[in-house]
Parts: C-alpha cells; sequence; structure tokens
C-alpha cells in the first residue's frame, strides 16, 4: 500500500474588503473622469488668464490676467457670434416645440397600432449623422440644382401666386440674408422629432381617469388640453426648453459644415461655438477661446436660471 500523501496547506486567497468593493469599481471612472473631464475643465481656467501658442510649448506661457476676457467683450465678432446664436437658437427652438406638442398629441390619440413605426420616422433624423444632415441640406439648398430653388421657380411660373415668389435663385448659403433661415430650418428639422419623442412619453404617463371625468363633466377636447394635457406637459416643456436652450447656444456642426467653416457672407452663420473654435485652431489663440469658453459657459447658466424661474410652481400648484 501506497502511503497516503499528507494534505497540501492551501495558500491563503487574497480577498477585498466588501467595504472597499464599491471604491475599487468606481476608481476606472473616477480616473478617466479626472483626467478627460475635470483636468481639461481645470486647464481651460488656466489657460483664460494666459497668453499661449500651443506650438510654442508650454515654457512660454505668460500670465495676461483679464486681457484676454477683456479683448473677447470688446471683439466685434464675438457679438455678431452671440446674436447670431440667439437668432438660431430662437427661430429653430421656438417652432420645435410649438410643433411637438400638439404632434405628439396627435400622435398619441390616432396613431395607436403604428406608434412605434410612427416614433422611429420622426426620431430618426435626430441619430442620422450631422455631416451627412449637412451635406443633404447644402444639396437641397443648392443655387444650381437644389430642389427647394426648383420648388420655388416652379411656384413662381403659377399665376395668381407666382409674383409672391422670387423669379431668380435663392443663393441660400452664399447670401447673408438667408444664412441664418437656412441653418435654423436644418436645426427644426433634425430636433423636432426627438422632443415629439419627449413629449409622447409624457403623455403616455397623464391618467386616463383624467380624462374620463372631464368628458362626463363635459369638458371639450380644447378644454381637457388646456387644463389636463398642457399642465401634466409642463415638467417635461421645461426638460425640454432647457435642453433645446443649452444646444442652441452650443450649435456647431450645422453651421460649420454648411457656411464651410467660415461663417458664411458676412460672418452671418458664425455662432458663438465657431467663433471660439476659429479663436483656437485657425488664430491659435487658446487663451482667447478659453476665455469665450467660460464666457459662454456664464451665458448658458444664467439662461437656465432664468428658464427655471419661469417654470418654477407658483404658490399653491403642485
Amino acid at each position: 500500500m501506497t502511503p497516503i500523501s499528507p494534505k497540501l496547506q492551501r495558500r491563503p486567497r487574497w480577498r477585498l474588503h466588501p467595504k472597499l468593493v464599491p471604491y475599487v469599481l468606481l476608481a476606472p471612472f473616477v480616473l478617466l473622469f479626472f483626467i478627460f473631464g475635470l483636468f481639461p475643465l481645470l486647464f481651460s481656467l488656466f489657460l483664460a488668464f494666459q497668453s499661449w501658442e500651443p506650438t510654442s510649448g508650454l515654457a512660454n506661457m505668460s500670465y495676461v490676467g483679464l486681457d484676454n476676457f477683456i479683448f473677447t467683450l470688446e471683439d466685434e465678432w464675438f457679438w455678431k457670434s452671440i446674436k447670431n446664436t440667439f437668432w438660431l437658437a430662437a427661430v429653430s427652438g421656438i417652432p420645435q416645440h410649438l410643433i411637438a406638442i400638439p404632434l405628439a398629441c396627435v400622435i398619441h390619440a390616432q396613431f395607436k397600432r403604428t406608434r412605434n413605426a410612427t416614433v422611429g420616422a420622426y426620431f430618426l433624423p435626430y441619430i442620422t449623422s450631422t455631416v451627412a444632415i449637412a451635406m443633404m441640406f447644402s444639396t437641397l439648398f443648392s443655387t444650381d440644382y437644389g430642389l427647394i430653388n426648383q420648388v420655388i421657380a416652379g411656384a413662381a411660373q403659377l399665376p395668381l401666386i407666382g409674383s409672391f415668389f422670387p423669379q431668380q435663385p435663392i443663393d441660400w448659403l452664399g447670401e447673408s440674408e438667408f444664412i441664418k433661415p437656412a441653418i435654423s430650418f436644418v436645426v427644426f428639422w433634425r430636433y423636432v422629432g426627438f422632443n415629439t419623442v419627449l413629449y409622447l412619453a409624457a403623455l403616455q404617463t397623464i391618467p386616463k381617469d383624467m380624462y374620463e371625468a372631464a368628458t362626463m363633466d363635459g369638458a371639450s377636447r380644447w378644454n381637457q388640453f388646456w387644463y389636463i394635457t398642457l399642465p401634466s406637459l409642463k415638467p417635461m416643456i421645461y426638460f425640454g426648453v432647457t435642453l433645446t436652450l443649452i444646444g442652441g447656444l452650443q450649435l456647431f456642426e450645422e453651421p460649420f459644415i454648411l457656411t464651410g467653416g467660415r461663417g458664411g457672407s458676412d460672418q452671418s452663420g458664425m455662432t458663438t461655438a465657431m467663433y471660439m473654435y476659429r479663436t483656437a485652431f485657425d488664430f491659435n489663440d487658446f487663451g482667447t477661446a478659453s476665455a469665450l469658453s467660460w464666457i459662454l459657459f456664464v451665458f448658458v447658466a444664467v439662461l437656465t436660471w432664468l428658464t427655471n424661474l419661469a417654470f418654477k410652481p407658483k404658490r399653491g400648484e403642485t
């Protein structure tokens, strides 16, 4: 008989204390946040008070105090970009919600069987590549062969109403008076479906009992919409308007691609984000661009706060 081998002594395995598990799991996120989130934020604040060109190296920074902020606030291009940004945000943003709310109500009430397909069709522009959308509309707005100019040319030949349309093709992306309306239409077309989906989701949370009780009391459809639907949508309206406001003030991709990155004729399509980009990468002035980014942050914060005040429930409201 072979002797029984002695039991091998097991090595104690290293185990993590349960209290440390959450910190270990959060460590990768915290590390990435510090590298790609907090550090760029603090570095941009540091650059806002420096004069620096990246090609000269980090050692050639020089402290300039508030000069970058003063230069930005005195620059004519900055205030023109602010006006363009607010114009585009208002003209493209307000119609989004004025159309999305009734559109969501119609889809919610009438498209019960095909609701998912309808929502998908309206949501598709939002998830489509911005570059693809801008290139598509660049073709539609073309002076020579664009579909929009062809439709206008056909309408100009009609009796009675033909005199209300221009007889020559419109240079939508070349003439300063047409650049902002063209960009606004593209932005509206892309995001109106997104807001429709938001309001449709909010409509599905409203109890049907409220409408049934209102119908039994003799309330009309308009009264039900005004006193039940609209107040119930108020939190979602606040959320949607806030997103539209922040997105409008940060508008960059659509005007950048449609105007070739230059802002169009007389800088009529240059937004504040485009001005910041050109300051950094065209003029190689990262200090002024950083100061501009913090000025834009203040604008966004103040307008978001004002929006919060506007939608804040009044005394007696739930």
